[in-house]
């Protein structure tokens, strides 16, 4: 069947817009992978039914609400190759699993009981009467922390940190917050999953600090890249 001058030119335009998208998308750095065709009900509820019926975050963590916060992070899971995606979605739902125990608490245990204001660190002052223990995802602590996350995400976190561990969209936001600041680069360069850990907690884990807790990241993280069928890739220890 012949093709008319005018279907042609239809076909050219969206060839052109075609690779223009894709170019645009490789200067960005980013790829056409959904995260939540990754993060699906399965996975989520995989890690998250692992939980206690008697854990605080029993229900407080959701795959609604990691998915809404997402939202706020479009480049999340969406750096280099569709394999880094699943990298990069692997080793956070690690640490978070690590750092919850399945999305079982919320806060850190005793929390309350431990100093976690630097007091030197004076754009960030502490509030009187207020802590910045672990909460969350990824247990945002130190004020240093929470209060530049509640200035980008737009709530209080030197005055209302208790938020964290009441909004679960914010809470979820404060861990991607956290990862897109400290973490993305690190697993989308190819640096490793051992890199993450070290921004993460790597004073109190790494160089051999505390090794049981730096395989125990990892065996949750090479268990979550065995699901998403993707190599876990290199240097997974810190």
């Amino acid at each position: 069947m012949l093709v008319s001058l005018f279907q042609r030119k239809c076909l050219l335009v969206l060839t052109l817009t075609s690779l223009f998208l894709a170019a645009g998308n490789l200067v960005s750095g980013q790829n056409s992978v959904a995260v939540a065709d990754i993060v699906t009900d399965q996975f989520f509820n995989g890690i998250a039914d692992q939980a206690a019926q008697s854990c605080a975050g029993k229900g407080f963590y959701t795959r609604a609400a990691f998915l809404e916060a997402q939202g706020s992070y479009p480049q999340f899971g969406q750096g280099g190759s569709a394999d880094d995606s699943k990298r990069e979605i692997a080793a956070f739902f690690a640490h978070v699993t690590h750092e919850t125990g399945h999305m079982c608490y919320i806060e850190e245990i005793d929390g309350p009981s431990r100093d976690y204001c630097d007091e030197s660190n004076t754009q960030y002052p502490c509030a009187p009467n207020k802590g910045y223990y672990g909460r969350g995802p990824i247990q945002l602590s130190w004020n240093f922390n929470y209060g530049p996350a509640g200035n980008s995400i737009g709530f209080d976190g030197l005055n209302n940190p208790e938020i964290v561990a009441t909004d679960r969209i914010i809470s979820f936001k404060t861990a991607l917050w956290y990862w897109m600041n400290y973490c993305h680069n690190l697993i989308i360069s190819g640096q490793g999953f051992g890199a993450t850990i070290r921004a993460i907690n790597g004073a109190l884990e790494c160089d051999g600090a505390n090794p049981d807790t730096v395989s125990s990241r990892v065996q949750y993280y090479t268990q979550y890249c065995n699901q998403l069928q993707v190599d876990p890739g290199n240097n997974l220890r810190c």
